[in-house]
């Protein structure tokens, strides 16, 4: 142990004028405080007090004796404030921290103190609370001393000093050498009491509430029955104890008790009903101390070690061994040590002796506890105390593991072994050769879990032995037949192929557990790694290799993936379709129907009525439901309703649409398809859709004419073709079916066919008296017809002479146009330049009018407009040139051409105002048509914005 000693008066020692200064401080330096006096403190006639955080302001007391008596004892309480002088005149002296003035205890006088008992629970800096009282007769007395502040009277502190309880020695009252009072639960009080020989314990209750009240109930309860004590046949005159205190305001946890025969110490137990001591052991003095002539003196507990003072030197006993560990020899220059002590609060040792005091630091105590631990096989508290020695820790394992594996405890051997930093083979190698697998894979498992994640390759290693492990665990608790440790083994076994910190290592190797499970037949095992990989097709498969075709399809339909749907539909449909088809229905728009086709295919054509239903069923959703538009499905649908349900094959084409751009199916394949099975309405319909109405009405008049009347009608823009058409109807209703009425019928439901139509469709035996009404009404027809042409003509005679009346009125109409007009457009003088005049009263100048009107033509007109513009330009051009002298002998050609130019020149102007001047721009239709329209071009918008900016 590292003790450290030094003066108690170092700093003061420093601050003080001494006649030849300072001499260097030793480590048993004297603590000088400046008295003319080469000894101490003379405490006959003073005393001393000083507070360790003010070295150097001593506090000096008179105690006001003149006699002869000197100090027998000191007693201080735990915290500082109180002090009991006990002189060998059987006198005791009372001094309180805050008061300068020693008061003498006048109950007490009589009495040679030997030992306080403080009260630890009701003291406080004005009173000590009920305190016990040991004298050197044997006598325990309680008693209270309280100052009272600020009082007026000289009152005495004692409070009362009562007789409680007396204690023995063969028969005869012993010195009280020590006293100790501790409260545990429950309100439960103990006593602790020593003679010279004898260890006394009382134990008792006080009513909550009463602890003023003293300890007298205590003893009271003894009184009965003689108090418990232990006691040993030395005597070395006197006796002491001391207890060690873990925390400040807590119990004792344990104690030592020096006597005549060595030092008793152990724990203190406040739960055990008969004693208060526990794991008590008795260290014998060693050779060198002589109970006669070199007593111990004093002794103090610490947490693992008591010390133990003699008159020349200090030696620490570990309480853990009883071994020696610690002796330090002061020189005689400072005189016999005397007495040493523990202070409660700051956890230092002080020793003094009539020159000098000195002090103890204890360091580190614990340091080597840890080796102690381990001796003794406690293995627990030796970790506990080198917690933060990881080399320490290590070896404290390396023993535990190997102590527990030498007991034949195999498996807290391996949780210890898998901490330790020893070599991964031999512990390994140890438990196989011990044949305890179990022990091992508890190794294996704690070993992994210690590993970092980037020790991937040891990972590896221990999970796929780990694996192995367990399915070797497994196979042999399966053939002993024990069910209940096999359902366990496999529990865990699934745990940890289930555990999230190993998950990549399993995955990333699932290949070798596959193999491992496979290699050992665990199928079981083998799915159920599957499922947490997410390797659903290899789950998939084992269910449909055993035929249990619902759990394979609940994998599925759990987890949705399209891809395992369109590999295991088919088998699964061929067993379960109505399930398989809720599936897919379920499954909606993320299967694709077209990737199903085979699947749907290969077992529809093998004739299994539930399979054909439930194929027909999920086509009708795709088609209906899902809207699909995919030809193969509609084509796959028709050869469905084409091959088992041709009831539905009319209807379905009927509602598909009459347009080809309307059909998703194939037409050809479709009408290939109702002629391979004879349904010749079906194909009448496709025909129809194709508009092979020549084709359609052929084979309509296989079926029934009607429906051939009806194809007959569709091609309504051409009449050509729809006569054609009817005729065909005539002539099968004449030549094959031989019925006249029924064509005289054909007439009246097809305007389009005369009676001349027919005619030469009828045998030459036919009498006309089946063709006289017809007649008659296609004569009649042809005379009323005549009218109307007639009619006709007359009104077209007349609007001709109309409108040459309107054309001639027109060639005289003119309009006035005043000086001071102005153009519609620009507001400029209308005369200026070339300008129109309208009937609504709008006049545009020729230019003006050209820009307001080709911005709403057409782009036809616009390209027309800007051809007639180069052409009228070409004209003006070539009229230039022919007003430069000529030739003589070209005169008469120039003139000619001058007339035919000016004649094309005429054309092109009529045709420009033809598409400029058609109409007034204001109120013609093209204004109409321009409501609608921006006032800027978008195009030309930004610029617009930006030159207002």
């Amino acid at each position: 142990r590292e003790l450290i000693m030094s003066s108690i008066l170092d700093e003061y020692e420093d601050s003080q004028n001494l006649r030849q200064g300072s001499q260097p401080h030793t480590r048993l330096a004297p603590a000088n405080i400046g008295l003319t006096h080469s000894g101490f403190v003379n405490l006959i006639h003073s005393y001393c007090r000083i507070d360790l955080a003010k070295p150097d302001q001593p506090n000096q007391i008179e105690l006001g004796r003149k006699d002869d008596s000197k100090v027998h004892r000191l007693f201080l309480d735990p915290t500082g404030s109180h002090l009991l002088i006990s002189l060998s005149t059987s006198e005791c002296l009372y001094l309180n921290r805050n008061t300068q003035k020693v008061r003498s205890l006048s109950r007490w006088r009589g009495h040679l103190i030997e030992s306080v008992g403080w009260n630890k629970l009701l003291g406080n800096e004005t009173s000590t609370g009920p305190i016990l009282v040991g004298t050197s007769q044997g006598i325990i007395f309680e008693a209270e001393i309280s100052v009272i502040e600020g009082s007026l009277f000289n009152t005495n502190p004692d409070q009362y000093f009562r007789q409680v309880h007396s204690l023995e020695e063969d028969g005869r009252p012993a010195p009280v050498c020590c006293l100790e009072v501790e409260r545990g639960p429950e309100n439960k009080y103990f006593i602790i009491a020593t003679t010279r020989k004898r260890l006394f314990q009382f134990v008792g209750k006080v009513a909550e509430g009463s602890e003023q009240q003293g300890f007298s109930s205590i003893f009271n309860q003894n009184q009965d029955l003689l108090p418990s004590f232990q006691e040993f046949p030395a005597n070395m005159g006197y006796s002491e104890i001391t207890f060690y205190t873990a925390k400040l305001r807590s119990v004792p946890g344990a104690f030592a008790w020096m006597m005549g025969n060595g030092v008793l110490y152990g724990q203190l137990d406040y739960i055990r009903p008969d004693s208060l001591l526990s794991d008590v052991q008795v260290w014998e003095y060693t050779p060198d101390i002589d109970i006669v002539h070199d007593k111990p003196q004093s002794i103090v507990l610490t947490q693992f070690h008591f010390l133990l003072l003699l008159r020349d030197r200090v030696k620490a006993i570990c309480t853990l061994n009883g071994q020696v560990v610690y002796e330090d020899v002061f020189p005689d220059k400072f005189g016999p040590l005397k007495r040493m002590i523990k202070d409660p609060v700051g956890g230092l040792v002080w020793i003094y002796t009539e020159r000098a005091v000195f002090r103890y630091h204890i360091q580190r105590e614990a340091r080597d506890v840890w080796q102690m631990y381990m001796s003794m096989n406690k293995f627990d508290l030796a970790k506990e105390y080198c917690r933060d020695r990881p080399e320490c820790t290590d070896m404290v394992l390396a023993k535990e593991a190997e102590h527990c594996f030498q007991n034949k405890r195999y498996l807290e051997s391996a949780k210890c072994y898998a901490l330790t930093q020893n070599y991964f083979e031999e512990i390994a190698l140890k438990f196989i050769e011990a044949k305890q697998e179990e022990a091992l894979k508890e190794f294996l498992l704690k070993k992994l879990d210690n590993l970092k994640p980037t020790e991937r390759t040891q990972i590896t290693l221990l999970v796929t032995w780990l694996v192995e492990l367990y399915l070797n665990g497994l196979g042999q608790l399966e053939s002993d037949g024990n069910t209940v440790i096999f359902q366990e083994t496999r529990e865990e076994f699934r745990d940890f192929l289930s555990s999230s910190k190993h998950r990549d290592c399993l995955y990333n190797n699932r290949g070798t557990i596959y193999d491992l499970l496979a290699s050992h037949g665990n199928v079981d095992d083998m799915v159920y790694f599957s499922v947490i990989m997410q390797d659903y097709e290899r789950v998939i498969s084992h269910y449909c290799q055993n035929d249990n075709f619902t759990a394979a399809l609940d994998v599925l339909a759990k987890h949705c993936d399209e891809k395992l749907f369109y590999k295991f539909s088919p088998v699964l449909m061929q067993n379960i379709p109505k399930s398989v088809v809720d599936a897919w229905i379920k499954m909606g728009k993320r299967l694709d129907p077209k990737k199903l086709i085979p699947a749907l295919m290969n077992y529809s054509q093998m004739g299994n009525t539930q399979q054909i239903n439930e194929t027909i069923r999920y086509m009708e959703f795709c088609v209906y439901e899902l809207n699909v538009t995919e030809e193969a499905i509609h084509n796959y649908l028709l050869s469905l309703y084409a091959k088992y349900k041709p009831d539905s094959l009319l209807w379905y084409l009927e509602q598909a649409g009459t347009h080809p751009s309307e059909i998703h199916y194939d037409l050809k394949y479709a009408l290939r398809l109702c002629a391979e099975h004879g349904y010749l309405q079906a194909c009448v319909l496709v025909y129809r859709i194709m508009e092979l109405y020549e084709e359609a009405v052929d084979l309509a008049l296989q079926v029934d004419v009607d429906l051939a009347k009806r194809c007959a009608d569709l091609p309504e823009d051409d009449e050509e073709v729809r006569k054609k058409l009817w005729l065909k109807i005539a002539r099968h209703v004449v030549q094959e079916e031989k019925d006249v009425k029924k064509a005289m019928n054909c007439l009246s439901s097809c305007n389009l066919l005369k009676i001349e139509d027919i005619l030469p469709f009828f045998p030459d035996f036919v009498t006309i008296d089946h063709f006289k009404e017809a007649i008659c009404s296609s004569l009649e027809e042809y005379n009323k017809h005549i009218d109307d042409l007639k009619q006709e003509m007359e009104e077209a005679t007349e609007s001709a002479k109309r409108i040459r009346e309107d054309i001639q009125e027109m060639r005289n109409k003119y309009g006035v146009v005043d000086s001071q007009e102005k153009c519609a457009s620009c507001d400029f003088p209308l005369l200026n330049r070339s300008f129109y005049l309208f009937l609504c009263g709008h006049t545009f100048h020729y230019d003006c009018l050209f820009q307001e009107v080709t911005p709403h033509l057409s782009a036809f007109k616009q390209n027309r407009l800007e051809e007639l513009q180069k052409k009228l330009a070409a004209t003006a051009q070539s009229t230039k040139s022919r007003h430069r002298p000529a030739l003589k002998e070209e005169g008469d050609t120039s003139s000619l051409g001058k007339g035919s130019t000016g004649a094309s020149r005429e054309q092109i102007i009529s045709d420009i105002d033809d598409i400029v001047a058609a109409e007034c721009a204001y109120c013609g239709e093209l204004m109409i048509k321009s409501i609608d329209k921006p006032f800027i071009d978008p195009q030309k918008f930004e610029q617009e914005k930006s030159s207002w900016l």
